[in-house]
C-alpha cells in the first residue's frame, strides 16, 4: 500500500473520528497523471448527495501526453462505497461540526483507493495541546536514547 497523495493538513486541522476505504471513479488520463504523482488533495472534501459520495476540489493535473479528451483537473469524482457505509457517512456528517475529507490516495491491487475520514475541526487550544504532547514525547525519547548510550 504505497501512498500516491497525502493530505498533510488533515491530521493537523481535524480530530479524526472514523476512517473508511473507498474506491474512486477515474478516467484513464487521471490514473496516468496519478502514477506520475501529479495532484494534491489538501483542499479536498466529500459530500453525501442523492445516495452517493462525491469528492470535490481534488486537483489531479492534466496528463501531459493526453489528447483533447483529457480530464478536467478539479472535476467532482464519485467515490465507491457500500450502502451501509454511505448511510454511516451521511449520519456522521449530519452532526454539526463534522466534516468528510480524504486522508490519502493509494494503490491497492492495482487500483486507486481513497482513505476517507470523518473528523471534527480542531481549535487553537487543541493544536497547542497536540504540539505540547509531541514535544513531551520527543523529550522522553531523547532521554531514553541518552540512558541507553550511558550503559
Amino acid at each position: 500500500m504505497s501512498d500516491i497523495l497525502k493530505n498533510a493538513k488533515a491530521r493537523r486541522d481535524y480530530q479524526i473520528l472514523d476512517t473508511f476505504e473507498a474506491g474512486i471513479v477515474l478516467k484513464g488520463t487521471e490514473v496516468k497523471s496519478l502514477r506520475a504523482g501529479k495532484g494534491q488533495i489538501s483542499d479536498a472534501f466529500a459530500r453525501v448527495e442523492n445516495g452517493q459520495v462525491l469528492l470535490y476540489n481534488a486537483h489531479i493535473d492534466e496528463y501531459n501526453f493526453g489528447n483533447r479528451q483529457n480530464h478536467a483537473p478539479k472535476a467532482a469524482r464519485r467515490l465507491l462505497l457500500n450502502k451501509s457505509e454511505i448511510r454511516k457517512l451521511h449520519e456522521a456528517t449530519a452532526i454539526k461540526g463534522n466534516a468528510l475529507f480524504p486522508l490519502s490516495f493509494y494503490w491497492k491491487n492495482g487500483k486507486v483507493k481513497v482513505a476517507l475520514a470523518v473528523g471534527k475541526g480542531k481549535n487553537d487550544v487543541d493544536r497547542r495541546a497536540d504540539l505540547k504532547e509531541r514535544d513531551a514525547d520527543r523529550e522522553i525519547k531523547r532521554a531514553q536514547m541518552h540512558f541507553v548510550k550511558a550503559r
